[in-house]
C-alpha cells in the first residue's frame, strides 16, 4: 500500500490511487474511497474551501477579484503614463540607447521609429496627484481610490502570447487561467452559482480581435475550475431551461437517475472529471434559478444606471457588465472577469482608442463608486489592464489622423483599487520616451504573486501536481511581491 501512495504521489494522479482501490483491492475498499470523495463534493459544493497548504497561511485582504480585461494593448501614453518632453522630439527618430535593439512587429519593423508625441491633454487628479489623460474623465474622479503600475513588463509582443501570458503565466496555451487558479485554491463561498465568471462585452460594430475560450480555461485542473461564460445575447447561459414538457419534478427525478449511473461509473473507473461531471449537473440545476435573479436588472433603482451611464441599460454592454459584475461579487462569486476587446488601435489613435475609453471610463469609474456606497470594495480588489502597451513611434504617417502605435511589452500601465491596495498611490515608472522601465520593474509574474497574496494565497507553494510536476501560477522563475502598494 505505501508503494502504491508512493506511485500516486510521483505521478501525481488521484484516478490511480482510486483505480487500485476500486479494481486491485475489492469493492469494498473502492466503496470506501467512493465515500470520501462524495463527502469531498459535498463540502465542496456548499462553499467549503480547497484545503491547499498554500491557502489561509497569509492574512487575506480580498475575498474576491473583478478584472477588467482590456484586450488589444491600451495605449499608456495617451491614457495615464504622461511624458510632456515628447512634444520637442515630435517627428525624430527614436535613439537607438533607448530602442536598444528591442524587437518590434512585422507591422512596423521596416519604417522608420519617428516619434509621436501623446495625442491628449493630462490632468494631475484628487490629492494623489495621478496623471490621467483627457479621454478618462470620469477615472479621473475616483483617482485617490486607484493604485497605478506604470513600470508594467512582459516579454511577448503579440496579442495571443502576450494575452496568455497575462492570464496563465506561460504564453503557450494549456495552462489554467487565473480564475481557474483561484477556484481551485479558494472554492466558492456560495453554492448557486459558480466561483469564477466571466462577462464578454457586446460591442456596437463587429471585432476582428478574438477571445479565445482557453482565456478563461482550467488547464489541467479539474473542469470545473473553468470560468462559465454568461453570454451578451439570448439566454444568459446555454441549456439551462428545462426541456418542453419537462417539469422541475421530472427534471429532478432524471437528474437523481443521471447521477446515479454516474456515481457507478466512478466507482469503477476512479475518472476525476466525472467527479465534476455530476458537480456540473447539479449546478446547472441550481443555476436555473440564481442566473435568472443575477442577471434581471429590474431591481436596480434608475440611480445605479445613471451612475453606469447611458450604456448599462443595453444588454451585453460594457456597462451593464459591470452591474453584472457588481451583482455577481455580492453573491459570493470568487472571480469575475470581465473583457473588452478592440484596444488594438494600429491607426486612426484618436477616434479608435477614444472609443474604447468612451465605451468603459464612466463605467469602470462607477464600479469603484458602486462598490465603496456598498462597503465592499474593502475585500473586493478591481484589476484593470490589458496583455501589453503601445510603443512611442507612431505607425503609418506620425502626423496625420491615420496615424497609430504598434504593440509595446517593454512597459505599460495598470491600475489596481481596493482589496488591500494602497490607494492615490502610482508605483514604477518610465524613462521619457515610455519605452523603458526606469524604476521599480513589475513583470506579470510579480502581479500573479501579488494579487495571490492579497487573496490569502502564498505563491510559491500554491502548486498542482500534473505529469509528475509541481505547476504553479508564478512558474519556476523568481516572482516578487509589491509589498510596497499593499495597505
Amino acid at each position: 500500500m505505501n508503494d502504491t501512495n508512493s506511485l500516486t504521489e510521483t505521478l501525481g494522479l488521484d484516478v490511480t490511487r482510486r483505480y487500485f482501490l476500486g479494481k486491485g483491492a475489492g469493492l469494498g475498499l473502492g466503496a470506501i474511497a467512493l465515500s470520501m470523495m462524495r463527502q469531498q463534493i459535498k463540502a465542496q459544493d456548499h462553499g467549503g474551501t480547497h484545503s491547499h497548504p498554500a491557502v489561509g497561511v497569509i492574512p487575506a485582504r480580498a475575498k474576491r477579484i473583478i478584472f477588467l480585461t482590456q484586450s488589444g494593448g491600451p495605449s499608456q501614453i495617451e491614457l495615464y503614463d504622461h511624458k510632456p518632453g515628447l512634444s520637442r522630439w515630435a517627428g525624430k527618430e527614436l535613439p537607438p540607447s533607448v530602442r536598444q535593439g528591442q524587437r518590434l512587429t512585422t507591422m512596423t519593423a521596416n519604417q522608420k521609429q519617428l516619434i509621436m508625441p501623446a495625442r491628449t491633454t493630462f490632468e494631475r487628479c484628487g490629492q494623489s496627484g495621478a496623471t490621467i489623460g483627457e479621454w478618462m474623465p470620469h477615472l479621473k474622479k475616483v483617482a485617490d481610490e486607484l493604485c497605478f503600475i506604470k513600470s508594467m513588463t512582459t516579454q511577448e509582443i503579440n496579442h495571443a502570447p502576450a494575452m496568455t501570458h497575462f492570464l496563465t503565466g506561460h504564453q503557450i496555451p494549456g495552462r489554467p487561467s487565473f480564475g481557474g487558479w483561484v477556484s481551485y485554491g479558494l472554492g466558492s463561498e456560495q453554492k448557486d452559482l459558480p466561483s469564477f465568471m466571466v462577462l464578454l462585452s457586446k460591442m456596437r460594430r463587429p471585432t476582428d480581435q478574438p477571445l479565445y475560450d482557453y482565456y478563461w480555461g482550467s488547464g489541467f485542473l479539474p473542469s470545473r475550475h473553468q470560468g462559465v461564460k454568461l453570454r451578451n445575447a439570448g439566454d444568459p447561459v446555454l441549456y439551462l431551461k428545462d426541456p418542453d414538457g419537462l417539469d422541475r419534478s421530472s427534471r429532478r427525478k432524471m437528474l437523481d437517475a443521471l447521477m446515479a449511473l454516474n456515481q457507478r461509473r466512478q466507482m469503477e473507473t476512479g475518472d476525476p472529471e466525472i467527479a465534476t461531471r455530476i458537480r456540473q449537473y447539479e449546478m446547472a440545476y441550481r443555476m436555473q434559478s440564481s442566473i435568472p435573479d443575477l442577471t434581471d436588472l429590474s431591481d436596480e433603482p434608475e440611480s445605479v444606471f445613471d451612475l453606469y451611464g447611458p450604456d448599462a441599460r443595453r444588454p451585453g454592454s460594457y456597462a451593464a457588465n459591470c452591474i453584472l459584475a457588481r451583482r455577481l461579487a455580492e453573491r459570493g462569486v470568487r472571480f469575475i472577469q470581465l473583457f473588452h476587446p478592440d484596444w488594438d488601435h494600429h491607426s486612426r489613435l484618436s477616434s479608435w482608442c477614444v472609443a474604447r475609453c468612451h465605451d468603459t471610463d464612466q463605467a469602470s469609474a462607477a464600479l469603484i463608486t458602486d462598490l465603496k456606497q456598498r462597503g465592499m470594495l474593502d475585500d473586493t480588489l478591481v484589476v484593470w489592464g490589458g496583455e501589453f502597451g503601445r510603443g512611442v513611434a507612431g505607425q503609418g504617417d506620425w502626423n496625420s489622423p491615420e496615424g497609430g502605435r504598434d504593440h509595446h511589452p517593454r512597459c505599460f500601465t495598470m491600475w489596481l483599487a481596493g482589496g488591500g491596495v494602497q490607494p492615490g498611490m502610482t508605483w514604477g515608472a518610465t524613462d521619457d520616451f515610455s519605452y523603458n522601465v526606469a524604476q521599480d520593474p513589475v513583470h506579470v509574474k510579480d502581479l500573479h504573486a501579488t494579487l495571490l497574496h492579497l487573496l490569502g494565497v502564498d505563491h510559491e507553494r500554491f502548486t498542482y501536481r500534473y505529469q509528475g510536476l509541481d505547476f504553479r501560477l508564478t512558474g519556476v522563475e523568481s516572482s516578487k511581491i509589491i509589498h510596497p502598494i499593499l495597505a
